[in-house]
């Protein structure tokens, strides 16, 4: 099992800037990738970014060049460094952590945490 734990959202105005955290606990050494999702009311939740335990990343086309996705292996922490923000970047942030036992891979997910962009 592991437990994920977010934090960093809120209100900014556009172009600012916030910092989402996302702290494991729990079978931690067992975690692969990380990675942040976002959802809005009536979408499917879509990738924003994901970084693997060897530390590449990728991201959704919408958010390069203005979000960083980064991990630190030693607090088991993931952050997303969210820059230049948009309105349309609004939605609910999730956090996501990924194990493989026997081959399969088990998903788990943070509570979410606001992020409102005005314009």
């Amino acid at each position: 099992q592991v437990h994920l734990v977010e934090s960093g959202g809120g209100l900014v105005q556009a172009g600012g800037s916030l910092r989402l955290s996302c702290t494991a606990s729990g079978s931690t050494s067992r975690i692969k990738p990380m990675a942040w999702y976002r959802q809005v009311p009536g979408k499917q939740r879509e990738l924003v970014a994901s970084c693997s335990d060897g530390g590449s990343s990728n991201y959704a086309d919408t958010v390069k060049g203005r979000f960083t996705i980064s991990r630190d292996s030693a607090t088991n922490t993931v952050y997303l460094q969210m820059n230049s923000l948009k309105p349309e970047d609004t939605a609910v942030y999730y956090c996501n952590a990924g194990i493989y036992i026997l081959g399969n891979r088990y998903d788990y997910w943070g509570q979410g945490t606001q992020v409102t962009v005005s314009s």
